[in-house]
């Protein structure tokens, strides 16, 4: 249903697409990015529940015994190559999924993928809550790993093709603010489950399934984004839905740009091929540099191990788990803030912004 909302900003081409900001887009982003909540909440859960004695004892005894031994350095009690498969393996189930959710969101849709990646999510809760030994375990993470290859295909496509292109940015960080949000609800939830004994690592894993029910189900009754429904020739009901979410019948223009830019982009022959050429190179290199270097920063590390990370530092389990809270929390304020400001002062403002700042924070780190 149409609603009070504003009119979009002038689009590149020069075109002022007419766009209200409907209360249908805003829940529909809100279910879809239910898929980065999900994610969040695997990375942020893995750190807590490995430093719980319930879990260890049952999943990984040789770390527990370790971790009873070790008096002042605790810093190879985690020493596990069992332990570190349970964490990696969501990553790596994520990086093979990705190729096959590439071909599902361009061959079949935004929506579908995002339903594929809601029933890993849920087969992955049920395999871990569920867990009787390490191998149930694993592949209880495999497929959560399957789901987040899947969902991170396909969400922010799906956000960035639904919202009006005035918040069109603001949106699509919101796959990024479930991230954080999940991390942090994770980090939370361990910090109440840990002093849940013998089972509450269980409900750690088990929880997961909260979100994992919202993109499922989110992903059965929303609509299918236009551009999609245009890339693979429904024009008449991509263009029903362009009305649909734009609150406004005159929806004429960016439909006949959506069309055209369909058209262009499926004369394109050998699209990997072409990255490779000359002339493409300087923004191939840029986009995987930084990605490349966001990575090494550590990041990861932190947010996946936070809790043993602190332990290993001196922290008790409960001061290691408030700590990692804190982590999380700090990482929520950030991307709101990014949320506000990405429309308004840019992209790039924002990357040199942070560039900066963690330039400072890792010389600080190193010195101290």
């Amino acid at each position: 249903m149409p609603a009070a909302g504003f009119a979009a900003p002038v689009a590149p081409g020069g075109v002022e697409f007419e766009a209200r900001i409907t209360p249908y887009v805003i829940i529909t982003c809100i279910m879809a990015a239910s898929g980065g909540l999900m994610f969040g909440y695997d990375v942020g859960i893995s750190g807590g529940v490995t430093s719980m004695d319930d879990f260890l004892e049952k999943f990984f005894p040789a770390v527990y015994r370790n971790k009873k031994r070790a008096v002042e350095n605790a810093y190879c009690k985690y020493d596990n190559q069992g332990l570190q498969l349970f964490t990696s393996s969501l990553y790596l189930a994520g990086l093979v999924a990705t190729f096959f959710a590439s071909y599902t969101t361009r061959r079949f849709g935004r929506r579908p993928t995002m339903l594929i990646a809601g029933i890993f999510f849920l087969a992955g809760v049920v395999f871990n809550a569920a867990a009787q030994d390490l191998p149930m375990l694993i592949v209880g993470r495999l497929l959560l790993g399957c789901g987040v290859g899947f969902a991170n295909q396909a969400v922010p496509l799906f956000l960035s093709e639904i919202a009006p292109t005035r918040i069109r940015g603001g949106l699509n960080i919101l796959f990024q603010l479930n991230i954080t949000i999940g991390i942090l609800f994770a980090n939370l939830v361990n910090y109440g489950t840990s002093k849940i004994t013998p089972w509450g690592w269980r409900l750690s894993l088990g929880l997961a399934g909260i979100p994992a029910v919202l993109l499922t189900a989110g992903s059965i009754f929303l609509v299918e984004t236009p551009n999609s429904l245009i890339e693979r020739g429904y024009l008449e009901d991509g263009k029903h839905v362009l009305k649909k979410i734009r609150g406004t019948n005159n929806v004429d223009a960016e439909f006949n740009e959506l069309v055209e830019a369909s058209r262009i982009a499926a004369t394109v022959k050998h699209p990997f091929r072409n990255l490779m050429k000359r002339r493409n190179r300087p923004q191939l290199v840029i986009t995987f540099a930084l990605q490349i270097f966001q990575q090494l920063t550590g990041i990861n590390a932190i947010m996946f191990y936070a809790p043993v990370l602190f332990q290993t530092l001196g922290f008790k389990n409960d001061a290691s788990l408030y700590s990692a809270v804190i982590t999380g929390a700090v990482n929520v304020l950030s991307t709101v803030i990014s949320i506000y400001a990405v429309d308004k002062v840019g992209r790039r403002a924002l990357l040199l912004e942070a560039g900066v700042q963690m330039f400072v924070a890792q010389v600080s780190l190193f010195s101290s």
